[in-house]
Formats: C-alpha cells, structure tokens, sequence
C-alpha cells in the first residue's frame, strides 16, 4: 500500500514538473469561485490527494507495531523516546532537498516531511496515552480543527500568525512557507496508530479486512454527509454545484474533515483489497510496490530531483501536459527501482544502523 501511493506521489510531483495545465486549487486561498476545473487536469491532481494521508496514516501504523517490538526487545522508555525524537528530526530536515529544487534560493517549504518529522515528536508523549484516547483526540482534531482554525488562525497565508501556520493554517513567514501544518496531520496519525495497534494485539486477515470494511463506510458516509450539507467541515471551500469535480474539490491545505474523510474511505478501501489480495498470494521480494513501500524516504529524496534536473534539461519545464505527467513519473519510477532494490536490501542487512533514516 505505502509503495502504491509513492508511485502515485511521483505523478504529481511530475505534474508539476512537465505538465503545463497542472491545477492547484486545493484550499480557499488557492481557488478563486467561477476557475475552470477541467476534469482531465482536476483528476490527475485528484487522484494523488490519497498519497500524503495514506502515508502519514501508515506511518503511525508502523509506529505502533514497532514500539511494542522494541519494549519486549528489552530497550528502555528513554531510547524509544530518544529514537522517535532523533528520527521525526532527521524527517522534518529532509525537507532541505524538496526546497532546493522547487523554491528560491534561501527559502525553505515545510510540507509532508515537516508534517511527519513534527508528528513524531508529538508521538514522543501521546505514545503513553491508552490507544482509545489517541484514536479518539485524532477524531477531535479532526472534527473540531475547523472551528479552532477560525477562531485563532485563520487568514491568508502571509497574514497568519507563525504558531498558527506552524500548527493550524499554511502560512508564509521570512524564509519558510509552511504548507503542511502539523496538527491535522498528526491527527491522521494518531488515527493510523489506533489500526496498528489492532494489529499488533493479533489479528487475522479477516478481522483486518472487516475492521476496514467498517471504517470505510463511516468514513465515506460522513464526507458525504458534509460535503452535502456544504457548510462546517470545508474549511471554506464549498461546492458551487452537483457537478462531481465539486463534490471532490476539497481543501487540502490545510485538511479539511471532508478532505481527511473521503482520502482515509477510500485508502481504506484499497487497502482492504491488498490484504486480501496478499493473504492469498503472498508477493515477491522483488514486487515493484513492495520494494517502493521498503524505500519510501529513499525514493522520496531521489525522484524530486530527478524529475526536475530532466525537466530543465529536456528544455520542457511547465510544457507539456498530461500525458507527459503520467509517462515522466513512470520513467521515473523504473530508473529508480533498481536502486530501491539494492538500497532495501542494504537496510535489512544492516538494521539499527544511520541507514534506517533514509
């Protein structure tokens, strides 16, 4: 699942790259009422808004099966909290590269990495915290983000106040642009914790699926309840009509309610599928998404600038369009999986070494 939505990442970030009608309207501070929304270019952009929450969801998930492997492993309070604190840092300082490629000298973007790093210091005390009352503060987060959002943050981005934008509300301030802000984002974690915890206590295949079964109707249900309703819960960005681009155009920045819903319902969908497609047939070590889920950081850190480095060299920067998003990101992807192999294999030989970062 973690390999499917990095192949899918590098679509948009090929987009963005090559394809000259590239939409990025996905906030009230991007969209101005009455732009066009032509579906070819709204769905290419649409399809990748799985990617970030998927991630995020999953890497909450490994949070909690891998926490309880080191406890019974014998190691102390004090290294989990010193690894979790060492590795959402060393995350959060990878958005160094991102930055060179796609902003102006001196200027730095905080997006997923940032979003990420950061939830994994706030992990560093919530990881106490019984597993209900996680699940149920990333659902608050959430639910109720929009109106705290409103009431101490709200504004454009170069009007939004530094802790606001660091927390609630992308913002611009002197060098950085913070486009993920952490709180919603480490809601989505939270909430990934709570299933990786399900899993940890032992489960079958089954039960998984069923549990996601469940949490995908609920989740698909209340983002058509809101987006129907067309009020709280948009973070401003309402429907203009019955049209299907304005039912799906949601805010991702910062997340909506109807933007976590429908992105976590329809993660949980395909994720339900691949269980129970693996639990009948295992996939091989060499699986292009396995090894891609494997090296996700590695892959992450290699295919921004190499799509922009191609795209500068081509001499095809923001010129061409769809179909040269989607075969770019392929192209991508099939130079960088022999790396990807070789580099998984490096980790698993090597396991509790500085390679484990990447």
């Amino acid at each position: 699942m973690r390999g499917f939505v990095i192949a899918l990442m590098a679509v948009d970030h090929s987009s963005g790259e090559f394809n000259a009608g590239r939409l990025v309207t996905d906030s009230t501070f991007l969209f101005k009422t009455g732009t066009p929304l032509p579906p070819g270019q709204f769905f290419t952009r649409w399809i990748t808004h799985l990617c970030a929450p998927t991630f995020v969801f999953l890497a909450g998930t490994s949070l909690a099966l891998s926490i309880p492997r080191r406890i019974r492993a014998g190691e102390s309070a004090f290294s989990i909290d010193r690894h979790l604190f060492t590795r959402g840092l060393v995350i959060a300082l990878f958005e160094i590269v991102p930055s060179y490629f796609w902003m102006d000298p001196g200027k730095y973007l905080l997006q997923v990495l940032y979003a990420i790093g950061t939830s994994f210091l706030f992990m560093i005390p919530l990881r106490r915290l019984p597993v209900p009352a996680l699940v149920g503060l990333g659902a608050c987060i959430l639910c109720f983000g929009e109106a705290v959002t409103s009431l101490f943050g709200w504004g454009p981005p170069d009007a939004t106040p530094f802790l606001a934008a660091l927390l609630l509300v992308p913002g611009m301030h002197g060098h950085f642009m913070i486009a993920y802000p952490t709180l919603y984002w480490l809601a989505i974690m939270l909430l990934g914790y709570g299933f990786g915890a399900s899993i940890e206590r032992g489960t079958t295949p089954e039960r998984v699926q069923s549990t996601l079964a469940r949490a995908a109707v609920a989740l698909l249900a209340i983002f058509l309840l809101v987006r129907g309703l067309n009020g709280y819960g948009n973070m401003h960005l309402y429907r203009t009509s019955g049209a299907l681009v304005e039912w799906l155009h949601v805010s991702k920045y910062p997340p909506s309610l109807t933007y976590a819903a429908l992105e976590l319902g329809l993660g949980a969908v395909i994720l339900w599928a691949v269980v129970g497609l693996v639990s009948r047939r295992p996939v091989g070590d060499k699986s292009p998404l396995l090894v891609l889920g494997r090296t996700p950081m590695f892959f992450y850190l290699l295919h921004i600038p190499l799509l922009t480095l191609a795209a500068t060299a081509l001499g095809v920067a923001h010129r061409l369009g769809i179909g040269a998003a989607f075969g770019f990101a392929a192209l991508a992807t099939i130079v960088l999986y022999p790396l990807c192999l070789y580099y998984g294999r490096l980790k698993a030989a090597h396991p509790r070494s500085l390679l484990d970062y990447v």
